[in-house]
This record gives C-alpha cells, structure tokens and sequence, in this order.
C-alpha cells in the first residue's frame, strides 16, 4: 500500500469513531480483544489479528508492558483496517517492528501514524530532543518513531 492509502485509511477511522484510543476503537468497531500469556521469551508471540466467520479478533501477549500492548493492538488493527481484501484471515508477529513482508510494514506504518501526532513529534524534536530522547519522551519505542518519521518525510516535513 501506498503512504497515502495508509494516511487516508487512518484518517477516516479517526474521523468516523473520534477515539484516539485503540482499545476502545476496537470495541467500537466489534473486534474482539482478547489477552493471552503467550510467553515472555524473546521469540514468543507478541500479538496477531484473527477474521475468522466474519468474526475478528486481536489477541495480545498480556506478559507485554502496556505500552507495548497498545503498540500490538494498533498494529493488528492496521492489519483488520488495511488488509482485509488479502485474502490472509490470521497475521501472526513474533518480532515487534517486523519488515519482513509489505503487509507487516504497512500495520507498522499505520501504528506509527495512528498513534502519533505530527504536531506533538515536531514539538518534541523542537525541544531540542535527540531522536532517542524524542522516543522516550513520547513514551514510544524508537522503531516506532522511525515509522513515524517515513510518514512524515512523505507528508512533507522536513526531518
């Protein structure tokens, strides 16, 4: 998918259901979340989107850090939200921040866009913050910053 479908894609969710949350929206959108002790090894399974009968699901490793969970659970709705014509109905992520297929860098992508703001990373980097620094103040993974920074580097900005 292109920058611009993922963009598009993110942007009429959040005017449809104005919730910046992803829990919540996945309430709102009849996905079922479900939490799971799915190891804590560094190879365990961090989370995957499940449509199975027109039912959909997104399972969580709950040995996870809340931070990390909310990271899967919007990265698993890029998956319901973007692909859901691809005819694959079980994404499954063993490592966080995967490139390994272009399905995997579009949900990362569409996490970096939806959970953060472009006004509030320029802020952040204005603060004369290092790009390690902005990710720990935005209490985000720098993987996750650096997606960011593709999709903004698109839109425009200069980085």
């Amino acid at each position: 998918m292109t920058y611009a479908e993922i963009c598009e894609a993110v942007e009429r969710l959040k005017r449809q259901y104005q919730e910046p949350d992803p829990v919540k929206l996945c309430r709102m959108m009849g996905i079922f979340l479900l939490y799971q002790d799915l190891g804590t090894d560094e190879d365990a399974v961090k989370g995957f989107f499940l449509d199975s009968h027109r039912i959909k699901s997104i399972t969580v490793n709950d040995r996870l850090p809340g931070v990390i969970q909310k990271i899967i659970i919007s990265h698993e709705l890029g998956h319901a939200v973007l692909h859901k014509k691809s005819g694959i109905h079980a994404f499954h992520e063993v490592g966080l921040f995967d490139e390994s297929s272009a399905l995997e860098k579009d949900a990362n992508l569409f996490a970096a866009e939806f959970l953060l703001d472009d006004n509030e990373v320029l802020e952040t980097l204005n603060a004369d913050n290092t790009f390690f620094s902005a990710a720990s103040a935005l209490y985000v993974p720098i993987e996750l910053l650096d997606f960011k920074f593709r999709v903004m580097k698109w839109k425009g900005y200069k980085m």
